[in-house]
């Protein structure tokens, strides 16, 4: 109990005094605890953030092989993907949401593709060629390839 009245009275501080920036991690996944996964056959194991964030902001659409870059997404209201975005991209969701929708308006590019679910980002990462998604860790299974930070 007490616990709980600690992150209320953090969250409350926080949305005084910053805006609420930190509020949804004292509630939210951690970065440990949300994890990149890619489609086994992509020969990496590991990206940077500047690379990840290209890739996600639908800047970067092929990988190194040549091979085209599936990048899929959960809805923009989902925890994880708060988490995501916020601890992995180092950006706000809305400022991704700015830039996918920048890029479809324009005639440039497209959105990434998005799933319903954690279970369904895996089953489609797994069967996608070049596909990337990111998932909470206790979803992860062998059918997909973890993705560490560089």
């Amino acid at each position: 109990m007490r616990r709980l009245s600690l992150r209320l009275l953090f969250c409350v501080w926080t949305v005084l005094i910053s805006g609420g920036l930190a509020c949804s991690a004292a509630w939210g996944k951690t970065a440990d605890e949300v994890v990149v996964i890619s489609h086994p056959g992509l020969a990496l194991n590991e990206l940077d953030r500047d690379t990840l964030r290209a890739i996600f902001a639908m800047r970067l659409r092929t990988w190194p092989s040549g091979q085209g870059a599936e990048v899929y997404v959960l809805a923009s209201d989902d925890p994880v993907h708060a988490t995501f975005v916020k601890e992995w991209l180092s950006v706000y969701p809305h400022q991704l949401q700015l830039a996918w929708d920048r890029i479809v308006f324009s005639g440039t590019g497209q959105a990434p593709h998005r799933v319903r679910s954690q279970q369904d980002m895996i089953d489609t990462v797994a069967t996608t060629p070049g596909a990337i998604g990111y998932i909470e860790r206790e979803y992860l299974d062998e059918r997909v390839q973890a993705i560490a930070r560089d």
